[in-house]
């Protein structure tokens, strides 16, 4: 494994691991919502609309971490960094800046616009 790959590796899993606990506190948060005993109707609301909110996050943290496992699954194959689109290298700054990039910046605008 090339150094560049074993740094890339190294930042995915702490990126992981951060976010796995951010998941794991926001359902901790999410549990402690309205345990207070007191069924008040505003609170009631209050902590729905809470709940949705910490739902709606924890959805993207999962889908985070389901593209860092796997860019760390490309990385064990050896293809860390090429777009599974069109097979051309991504540009390393945008790896710098997004390291779980599975497209390159031409790939990805198109899946945006027109889906994958």
């Amino acid at each position: 494994m090339t150094g560049r790959f074993a740094q890339a590796k190294a930042q995915l899993i702490k990126m992981r691991d951060d976010l796995l606990e951010d998941v794991s506190e926001a359902y901790e948060a999410c549990r402690e919502m309205g345990q207070d005993g007191v069924p008040d109707i505003g609170d009631m609301s209050s902590v729905a609309y809470s709940r949705d909110v910490l739902f709606n996050l924890s959805e993207t943290q999962r889908q985070r971490i389901h593209d860092i496992n796997l860019a760390l699954e490309q990385i064990e194959k050896g293809e860390y960094g090429i777009c599974m689109s069109c097979s051309e290298e991504i540009s390393p700054r945008r790896m710098e800046v997004r390291p779980f990039s599975r497209y390159c910046i031409d790939c990805k605008t198109d899946i945006e616009k027109f889906g994958e």
